[in-house]
C-alpha cells in the first residue's frame, strides 16, 4: 500500500527543499529570515525531514501514565479522606507531602496498598520512621521522594549535615526499593533553561551514583516540572531518557529504564485571570504525557493563592481524566516517535546538556559546583533574562502583561501568600530560589486595587 501511494512521487532531498525556499525568498538570507534560536540556543528550522531524526530507541514506560493526586499531610484524618475520595474518583496513585512524622496507619487506612502505588515527599529525614513506614507498606509499591542534594540546593542547608544525611540515606538505600529522588523541578521553577535543567538533573544523578554506588542507579526516580513550550517540553522528557541511558552505559548498568514523575510548572502561573492557569496546565499535562511520564500530577488552577479545596482538586484531576479517557492518551508514551521536529529538538537538547554535564564533572562535580555557587549563578542569569523578556512584553502571560482584565480584583482572595518569602535563616550555600514570572507585576497591581 505504501509503495502504491508514494511510488509516483519523486524523492526530494533536504538540499533541494532549501534551494527552493531560497529562491522563493527572493534574495533574503535563509538563515536570517527563517531560522530562529530559542533561549536554550536550540536552532529551529522552517522544515524537517527524516534526516533530522536521531533514530534511537528510547526506553519509555511499559504502560501508560498514572494520574496522581498530591495531598499535603497536616491532619492525617483529612488527608486520608481526600486520598480515598480521589482514588474513588479516578486517581490511580497518591503523593503525600509531609514536613514531619505522621501516623501512617491512620493516613493509609482503607487504602489498597497492593493496587495503588504511593509517593511520599518527605521534607525531613528520619530513617527510623521511614523504616517503620516501609515495613507497614511492604506489600505495596512505594517511592520515597527524598533528595538530600535537592534539599541542600533548595534550602541552602542539609537536613542535618553532610555526613549524617549521607549516612541516613545509605540506610534507606539498604531497606527501600525506591529510596532516592532527583528533584529536577527545582531548576525549572527557578528559571533554568531546558538545557541547564537536563544537565543539572544528569549531574545530580551522577553525584548519587558516586556516593551510593551504581547499584542505586536504577532505583533513583525523577521529578520534573513542565512549562508552556509544548513541543520543547515533550522533547525535554524524551531527551532525558536518552541522557540517562548514555550515563548508565558508562557505568555498565544494565537496567536503563527510569521512572519520571511530572507536574506542571508554577513559574508561569498567575493570580490575575487565574482561569487561564487551567489552559496552561492542560497544555503542560499533555506535554508530560506525550513526553513519556510514568506519573502526572496536575496543579490546581488556584493553588498559588488558595488553600487546598475540593473544587480545585477535582478540576485538576478531571483535566487528566479527560486527556486519558476522552482524548485517548491512556497509552501515549510513544506518540512522538517519528516526529522529525521533536526528535531533532531532543537530539540538540541531549548534545548541548551533555556538554554542560561534562564541564560540571571536569570541575569536580555537581555538589562542588553547588557549594561554590556556580549552579546558582547560571540559573539566576537565565531567570533574569526570562524576567526581562516578561517585563518588556516579549514573553507573554495572557491575563497579566497581555489582555489583562482591569476590573479583576484579587486582594480579598489571597488565602495564601503567593510571592517569594524572605528567609533570614543562616545557610551553608546560597539556595536556588523558585519565583514566578509575574510576581512583581502582581505586587504592583495589588497595591493599586481600591
Amino acid at each position: 500500500m505504501e509503495d502504491f501511494l508514494f511510488s509516483e512521487f519523486n524523492m526530494v532531498s533536504p538540499t533541494a527543499w532549501k534551494q527552493k525556499i531560497q529562491v522563493d525568498l527572493k534574495g533574503e538570507d535563509y538563515n536570517n529570515s527563517l531560522l530562529w534560536k530559542s533561549r536554550e540556543g536550540i536552532s529551529v528550522k522552517p522544515f524537517y525531514t527524516k534526516e533530522d531524526r536521531h533514530n534511537k530507541n528510547i526506553l519509555f514506560p511499559l504502560e501508560g501514565y498514572k494520574i496522581c493526586q498530591s495531598i499535603y499531610v497536616d491532619n492525617v484524618f483529612i488527608a486520608n479522606k481526600i486520598a480515598l475520595d480521589s482514588l474513588d474518583r479516578g486517581a490511580t496513585t497518591i503523593q503525600f507531602t509531609a514536613k514531619s512524622i505522621f501516623d501512617y496507619k491512620k493516613l493509609l487506612d482503607k487504602i489498597d496498598l497492593k493496587k495503588f502505588p504511593l509517593y511520599f515527599k518527605l521534607e525531613f529525614l528520619d530513617v527510623n520512621f521511614i523504616s517503620r513506614l516501609n515495613e507497614y507498606c511492604k506489600e505495596g509499591l512505594i517511592y520515597y521522594q527524598l533528595d538530600i542534594i535537592g534539599n541542600l540546593a533548595k534550602t541552602g542547608n542539609w537536613f542535618s549535615n553532610l555526613r549524617s544525611d549521607i549516612g541516613e540515606t545509605k540506610k534507606l538505600v539498604s531497606i527501600a526499593d525506591h529510596p532516592v529522588c532527583v528533584d529536577a523541578s527545582l531548576y525549572q521553577n527557578a528559571g533554568a533553561t531546558i538545557i541547564q535543567e537536563l544537565a543539572y538533573a544528569l549531574a545530580h544523578t551522577n553525584e548519587y551514583i558516586e556516593i551510593f554506588g551504581k547499584s542505586v542507579a536504577s532505583r533513583i526516580h525523577y521529578t520534573f516540572s513542565v512549562g508552556s513550550n509544548y513541543f520543547f517540553e515533550i522533547a525535554k522528557l524524551r531527551a532525558f531518557r536518552l541522557l540517562i541511558e548514555t550515563l548508565f552505559q558508562e557505568y555498565k548498568i544494565s537496567d536503563k529504564r527510569i521512572h519520571i514523575f511530572t507536574k506542571p510548572s508554577l513559574r508561569n502561573k498567575t493570580i490575575y485571570d487565574y482561569n487561564v492557569n487551567m489552559l496552561r496546565t492542560t497544555s503542560e499535562c499533555m506535554s508530560a504525557i506525550l513526553g513519556g511520564s510514568d506519573v502526572v500530577s496536575n496543579v490546581c488552577y488556584d493553588s498559588i493563592y488558595h488553600k487546598s479545596n475540593e473544587f480545585g482538586e477535582r478540576i485538576a484531576r478531571n483535566q487528566l481524566l479527560l486527556l486519558q479517557k476522552e482524548a485517548y492518551l491512556s497509552e501515549a508514551q510513544k506518540f512522538a516517535n517519528g516526529s522529525y521536529y521533536i526528535e531533532n529538538i531532543e537530539k540538540q537538547f541531549a548534545e548541548k546538556s551533555l556538554t554542560i554535564f561534562k564541564q560540571i564533572e571536569k570541575n569536580e562535580g555537581f555538589l562542588k559546583q553547588l557549594k561554590n555557587g556556580t549552579i546558582q549563578k547560571k540559573i539566576t542569569e537565565s531567570a533574569q533574562k526570562q524576567q526581562n523578556q516578561f517585563d518588556k512584553n516579549q514573553l507573554i502571560l495572557v491575563g497579566s502583561n497581555k489582555l489583562s482584565n482591569k476590573n479583576d480584583k484579587m486582594k480579598g482572595e489571597l488565602e495564601l501568600y503567593p510571592f517569594l518569602k524572605n528567609n533570614n535563616t543562616k545557610t551553608l550555600i546560597s539556595p536556588i530560589l523558585q519565583r514566578r514570572l509575574s510576581e512583581e507585576y502582581e505586587k504592583e497591581r495589588l497595591k493599586k486595587e481600591v
